[in-house]
């Protein structure tokens, strides 16, 4: 007779660097004889469900409204920061957590054996302590980045032992300045959330990393919080589960490219460039005369064609050298063809791991929050190349062109392709090991209760 399988009740925040990652270890946990309710909003379970085309995963993974308050500013249609209009972000937050009692009638009528929260929603382990659930928190930030909060949280009056991912420039000026955010977490309201999430959740903290690249940062977590830091890896998405005619359309233009003769760009689903950074990341790909697709993005609601927002004629003079998509492009898939060499990325964590997945090398190009660490991270690693900003933070089209070629093309940037190939290659090797891990410590968890 089968064992009862274990019921995992997911929670991610309401973005897609979020909602993905989630949805990837449920995907791996489902193959482990576990049984998932996956929690969000309307409008990300629409997303999601397109993700959903594995018939086990269809028939392992149930999807379950979070009911949050609408209002004139946040409508149905803004539950996601996919597109949010940058200033609604705090409303967002806000509704995020009067859904509290939306959860918690959840888990009275499902009763999981366990719930597995984001960082953004402190309010998750006393709701479900309520209910007798065990609530283990996955942050999908890497390692690094949280040695680097929790420092500032624990320690602010030491040095950081680790100051090779500090920004070269801590001036580096964006268009909230926002990149010194996680330095100021012990001072705001987020890392006063950050903390009381940390300090309530169960013994274990999952993190989307792998030992490999942030093994002393791991071992740094454990030493200083008292809490068993447990990798889960990459979780990138299966690059054959994606469909759509956009797909199909990227796909098909770039089996006509060499291998490893394209860039992909882009800049996350939260990040919007300037006019200003979009004039020079174009000039940048057309004087690097490398080809390249790049997604570009405007926020919700905002009607402008793509062709106003770039440089006159720039689409004519790079001609099929060049491909632009509107909002969104299947990034796994385009990220595993062959003929993609480098990856023009703002460097969230999410995009990174996926990067590193498929063994294609970094053009960095941090914008805010934790990409400007991120790519130090990388460059440190040695598998991509940040841009040079000027010193007031902007970008410079020769810089971006210049690296764009170093690293795909030009012979001193060979020691970066190499690493990020031998990188994909010892990644396949691992196989599931650290789910294996995972599954471990979520069924020990379960058995001994909290």
């Amino acid at each position: 007779m089968e064992s009862r399988r274990t019921t995992v009740l997911m929670l991610p925040w309401l973005a897609y660097g979020h909602l993905s990652p989630f949805l990837e270890l449920s995907k791996k946990l489902t193959d482990k004889n576990f049984y998932i309710y996956f929690c969000s909003t309307a409008i990300n379970l629409n997303s999601i469900k397109q993700k959903l085309v594995n018939e086990k995963h269809l028939l392992s993974i149930q999807l379950v409204e979070l009911h949050l308050p609408s209002s004139p500013d946040l409508p149905p249609n803004h539950h996601t920061t996919n597109g949010l209009p940058p200033h609604l972000m705090t409303t967002l937050k806000s509704a995020f957590d009067m859904g509290a009692p939306s959860f918690s009638q959840t888990l009275q009528t499902l009763k999981p054996d366990l719930v597995i929260y984001d960082h953004n929603c402190p309010w998750v382990p006393a709701t479900a302590s309520d209910h007798n659930i065990p609530a283990v928190q996955f942050l999908t930030i890497g390692a690094s980045m949280f040695s680097l909060i929790l420092h500032m949280l624990k320690n602010r009056n030491t040095e950081f032992p680790f100051p090779e991912i500090l920004p070269r420039n801590m001036r580096f000026i964006d268009r909230s300045n926002s990149v010194r955010e996680p330095m100021r977490e012990a001072d705001n309201k987020d890392g006063n959330r950050f903390r009381e999430s940390l300090k309530r959740s169960t013994d274990i903290v999952l993190v989307k990393t792998f030992r490999e690249i942030e093994g002393k940062y791991i071992d740094y977590l454990y030493t200083s919080n008292e809490k068993k830091i447990v990798p889960v890896g990459p979780l990138v998405e299966d690059q054959f589960g994606l469909s759509g005619d956009r797909q199909t359309e990227s796909t098909l233009w770039l089996d006509k490219k060499d291998k490893s003769s394209s860039v992909f760009v882009s800049f996350g689903s939260e990040c919007f460039l300037t006019r200003e950074e979009i004039e020079e990341v174009a000039y940048g790909l057309e004087v690097s005369k490398v080809n390249f697709i790049w997604v570009l993005r405007c926020p919700m609601g905002e009607k402008v064609r793509v062709e106003e927002l770039l440089p006159k004629g720039f689409l004519e003079r790079v001609g099929e050298k060049g491909m632009v998509v509107e909002g969104w492009a299947p990034q796994a898939q385009i990220l595993a063809h062959s003929s993609i060499g480098g990856f023009v990325s703002h460097c969230g964590w999410s995009s990174i791991m996926e990067s590193m997945n498929f063994g294609v090398p970094i053009i960095a190009l941090p914008m805010h929050l934790d990409q400007p660490f991120n790519a130090r991270m990388v460059e440190n690693f040695g598998v991509g190349v940040e841009v040079k900003r000027g010193e007031n933070g902007d970008l410079k089209r020769e810089e971006i062109g210049q690296v764009i070629r170093k690293v795909v093309v030009e012979k001193d940037g060979e020691d970066v392709r190499n690493k990020a190939r031998n990188l994909k290659d010892m990644l396949k090797s691992k196989g599931d090991e650290e789910i294996d891990g995972v599954v471990e410590e979520l069924l020990k968890l379960c058995r001994n209760g909290y």
